[in-house]
């Protein structure tokens, strides 16, 4: 691991160079969009397979009727 005297606020001396290892600087209203969104795009993949497979099951339905 990192020697302690190597990190100044996030930052860690590695092979002579400066590595930012400090969490991204997102404020929480920008997190909560995102959050938003994602689960926006959860639903819509949801809905669309949920009627793929209804399509499915019609499809196999009528194959055994007739």
């Amino acid at each position: 691991m990192h020697n302690s005297k190597d990190f100044i606020n996030g930052l860690y001396v590695k092979d002579g160079r400066l590595i930012n290892e400090r969490p991204d600087s997102e404020s929480g209203i920008a997190k909560a969009g995102a959050i938003k969104k994602a689960m926006r795009n959860s639903r819509k993949v949801n809905q669309i397979a949920e009627g793929m497979e209804l399509a499915e099951n019609k499809k196999n339905f009528r194959q055994l009727r007739f």
